[in-house]
């Protein structure tokens, strides 16, 4: 059964509470023992069939109508693929995953007030999952988030806090309101919880298709989506028997790639320049050592995309039938630049909706 661990000291985490760092050596918490079992399949709905399999047996359900996220096959120019539309969960993207289970783990600890960072994304879809399940949310958010994603947040009821500067300093200044004692860091970044839920789109992916992919293709800020959903393919083969697991695309923005330079062996110096991929600025990824240890030299890739591949491809999706916002875009961007190596069936994550952006912020 799936479990929870110090990534550094492997302590167990804890039955109370809700730490973002290992009280034991002040490590981060990672996903460990995740196994693949059809038998543990629950009928249930979204990603909550896999109830049991994440780990979470004894937590309540917190279900909005999450996972479960339609595979749709699509053509363009000769490039084939298939659209995993995480763009359809409830609040629009991806995060939907990480905020019911982190839902269900408050409310089965009796926590009522939380603070939470986030570039967009990750707030709007915490301050609904607050919301829907009596939970006070605060989401500390960089002063140039798009517009649709800050007004998701005040719609759901939570406070939000602009902070100037890089995306980091959200993050600092969520530090510095816990030390009021009063609340608790449901990180979306931090905690582990989200490997488990993300985990939950390989499953469904396998299953939608009758079979594995050969190549699928993330996008990464702090990891958790990516990291999660590789945990997941290697739990299935397992199961199975394979000692091969699909291959795994990592795309980050060419403004904002540390990961890749890392990979490449070189030095990454962060940019100040805005990126439309304004989910993946991250330069620091949480989950960055994790991913690069999982990685296979000469099977996985991790590309970085120019910033002027971003906008094209938005436009290219939405004239099939896939409307995205620019992260979720630029994924598509890395499948057009590996047309001549992507034979075999190609996924694509994409994990926020179009409706989320706007140009004219």
């Amino acid at each position: 059964m799936a479990r929870f661990v110090c990534i550094d000291c492997a302590y167990e985490y804890p039955a109370e509470g809700l730490p973002y760092l290992c009280p034991n050596c002040g490590g981060i918490f990672t996903l460990t023992d995740l196994t693949y079992d059809p038998n543990k399949i629950l009928p249930m709905p979204g990603i909550w069939a896999y109830q049991d399999i994440m780990g979470v047996s004894q937590n309540p359900i917190c279900y909005l109508g999450e996972g479960q996220t339609p595979l749709v096959e699509r053509n363009q120019n000769e490039v084939h693929f298939f659209a995993k539309l995480e763009t359809l969960n409830p609040s629009g993207s991806f995060k939907d995953r990480n905020s019911a289970i982190v839902t269900s783990f408050l409310k089965a600890r009796g926590i009522e007030r939380v603070v939470e960072d986030s570039s967009g994304n990750a707030g709007a879809s915490f301050a609904l999952y607050s919301a829907g399940f009596g939970i006070e949310s605060q989401i500390f958010v960089p002063a140039g988030t798009a517009g649709p994603k800050i007004s998701q947040i005040i719609a759901s009821g939570a406070k939000v806090r602009p902070v100037s500067g890089p995306r980091e300093n959200a993050h600092q200044a969520v530090l510095a309101e816990l030390e009021n004692g009063d609340s608790v860091y449901a990180s979306h970044a931090m905690l582990p919880f989200g490997l488990a839920s993300y985990a939950t789109i390989a499953f469904e992916i396998y299953e939608q298709l009758g079979k594995l992919p050969d190549t699928v293709y993330c996008p990464i800020g702090h990891g958790s989506l990516f990291l999660g959903v590789l945990l997941g393919f290697k739990a299935i083969c397992t199961k199975l028997g394979l000692e091969s697991r699909p291959r795994m695309i990592c795309v980050q923005p060419e403004r904002c790639c540390p990961l890749v330079d890392a990979w490449m062996h070189r030095p990454f110096t962060p940019s100040d320049l805005p990126s439309l991929a304004e989910g993946t600025l991250i330069a620091n990824p949480v989950r960055g050592k994790e991913i690069i240890r999982q990685l296979i030299p000469s099977w996985d890739e991790l590309l970085s995309i120019p910033e002027v591949e971003i906008e094209p491809a938005r436009i290219a999706l939405a004239r099939i039938g896939i409307y995205v916002e620019p992260t979720s875009a630029m994924v598509y961007a890395a499948l057009k630049m590996r047309t001549s190596s992507s034979s075999g069936i190609n996924v694509i994550v994409f994990s926020g909706n179009g409706l989320k952006y706007t140009e004219n912020k």
